[in-house]
Formats: structure tokens, sequence, C-alpha cells
């Protein structure tokens, strides 16, 4: 099974790239049967901000397309969200706005499993809550999703893991359901 993971952001450093890179362990070590993670770095699709202007002028980026075709590609995609000021990071908004012109459907059906990692309380609860909301409308099959509270606090950063049982559960769980 291949599958897709997508940090929402550009941060090299990223608590959310790390919150995948855990998942990718977890699935590629039996979590699912033969799962081969991908973790895109979204850096490698830059392209300039989007406008319905600049749409018509340029037509859409060859870096959209290649995020639309990457996800076409894979059996199931895994998102994990940076909040930036309660919402979307601007690199996400802006690939993802880019790639909506290719199809409104941008997950094209896929199984989807939906994260945001943050150092406060409140565990990305806006970007999750409107990621979420409109994830059927573009095209995702929603598996599941699970805010990540006070990271420090419940990320081991050294051993890269979940250590709270309660959240590490729920994560895992989620994680399965890409298979069923």
């Amino acid at each position: 099974m291949k599958i897709l993971a997508i940090p929402a952001t550009n941060s090299q450093t990223s608590i959310n790239r790390q919150l995948l890179g855990h998942a990718a362990r977890l699935l590629e070590d039996g979590l699912v049967a033969g799962a081969e993670v991908e973790i895109l770095d979204l850096n490698e699709f830059e392209m300039p901000i989007y406008s319905p202007e600049r749409n018509a002028e340029i037509g859409v980026p060859a870096e959209a397309q290649r995020l639309f075709d990457a996800i076409g590609a894979a059996d199931a995609v895994l998102v994990s969200f940076a909040e930036y000021n309660g919402s979307y990071t601007a690199a996400w908004k802006n690939v993802f706005d880019w790639t909506s012109r290719i199809d409104m459907a941008v997950y094209q059906g896929k199984k989807v499993a939906m994260f945001a990692a943050t150092p406060g309380p409140r565990g990305g609860a806006g970007v999750l809550g409107g990621a979420t909301m409109s994830a059927p409308f573009f095209g995702a099959e929603l598996v599941g999703n699970l805010g990540l509270p006070s990271f420090y606090d419940n990320f081991d950063t050294e051993a890269g893991e979940l250590v709270d049982p309660e959240l590490r559960n729920r994560f895992e769980k989620i994680l399965g359901a890409l298979a069923g």
C-alpha cells in the first residue's frame, strides 16, 4: 500500500513533519501490511501566489500537477497541518489552491487521515476543523483526524514517537483505518 504523507508546511523543522515521520515508521513497521510511505517536502512545490488572473495568464504550474499526480498514484494520504494564526500555512494554502484548479477533488477519492500538531493546548483545532469539514468537498474519504496538543509534552523528539498512551492509541487506530 502506497501512502503519501504531506506535512502542510514549508518548515524543515516542523513538528508536523516529525509526527508524520513517526507515522511512517509505524506504518512501515507493520501497522499496515506492505505500507510504503513517501513524505513530501512542500518546498519542492513552490509556485507564484495563486490568483485567477495569474491562472489565466500562466495556467496551472507543473508543480501543482506533480502534487495532483502524486496524490493520484497513492492508495492513501496523510496530511499533518501546522497551524498559523488559527488556519493553514501560506505555503499549504497556495499549493492547495493551485492544485484545486486541476480538479476540485484534490484528494481524488483516496482515504485520508488528517492531523495537526501544535505546541499549545488546542492541538490545531482551528486548522483541523476547517480541513476536516471541507475534506469531502475536496474528494477525501476521511478515515479520521487527531489534533496533538502540547507537542513537547506528548512527543519524545529524541525517540521520534508519541509518549502519551491514549494519544498514541488514537493515532495508531486512525493510521490502521487507512487499510480498512
